[in-house]
């Protein structure tokens, strides 16, 4: 099944976009007074697969800050059944994505993205979880697959404070101090043809190990861990 990517930016997207990511800039910068560290880290003018640490519902939004450059992230499709939400959602960078679709299709869209030429957000840990620790366990191997196929770096992003400004089961967000540390990317070897099993495997543990320091950096900061 085919995913809509939606049309590449144009200039009126383009500016559509700059105006709500700056009052959502503003917003996030007045709540969370978060600071984001080693920025210099993300690429420019080229893609790459931004990898986060996964502890609240505003980590996706907070992802999407730290540069101007649309950042894409996949969504429910059934967001889409408000023709408003589903036009804002898609000017912001989200696509939809149907319930029940297959992971491969959803992979395919992901590259495509990627092909594009613009930068995608995806959750490593996949849905929400507890404490300091990413565990192995945890991690998904979409990212790494990905990026291997798309021959694309993963930024590990870790994110401290978002736990406290909505923790999971919270309707409302709580004003909270947020740090974000851009890691050290993750690069994956170049592969012709298929990717070993693996090889995904490996770069996923090197993803983990790159994203736990950037989280406890980020913890750190915040005052977490000593």
């Amino acid at each position: 099944m085919e995913v809509d990517l939606g049309k590449p930016m144009g200039l009126r997207e383009k500016i559509t976009y700059r105006f709500f990511w700056t009052l959502a800039w503003l917003a996030a910068k007045s709540l969370f007074r978060f600071t984001t560290v080693n920025k210099e880290r993300l690429p420019k003018n080229t893609p790459y697969i931004l990898a986060p640490v996964h502890r609240s519902y505003v980590d996706s939004p907070l992802g999407g800050l730290i540069t101007t450059q649309r950042v894409r992230f996949l969504g429910k499709e059934s967001i889409w059944n408000n023709r408003l939400g589903g036009w804002f959602l898609g000017i912001l960078g989200c696509f939809p994505v149907q319930r029940g679709t297959a992971d491969r299709a959803a992979l395919k869209a992901c590259q495509k993205v990627l092909e594009r030429g613009e930068p995608l957000v995806m959750f490593p840990e996949g849905t929400r979880q507890y404490g300091p620790v990413i565990e192995k366990e945890k991690m998904h191997s979409g990212p790494a697959f990905v990026a291997a196929r798309a021959g694309v770096p993963l930024i590990p992003l870790g994110i401290a404070g978002t736990d406290k400004a909505m923790p999971q089961g919270a309707r409302l967000i709580r004003p909270s101090k947020v740090f974000l540390v851009v890691g050290e990317p993750v690069v994956p070897p170049e592969f012709e043809g298929r990717v070993p099993r693996q090889a995904v495997e490996d770069l996923t543990e090197k993803l983990r190990n790159s994203l736990q320091e950037a989280y406890d950096q980020a913890q750190t900061l915040l005052g977490n861990k000593s």
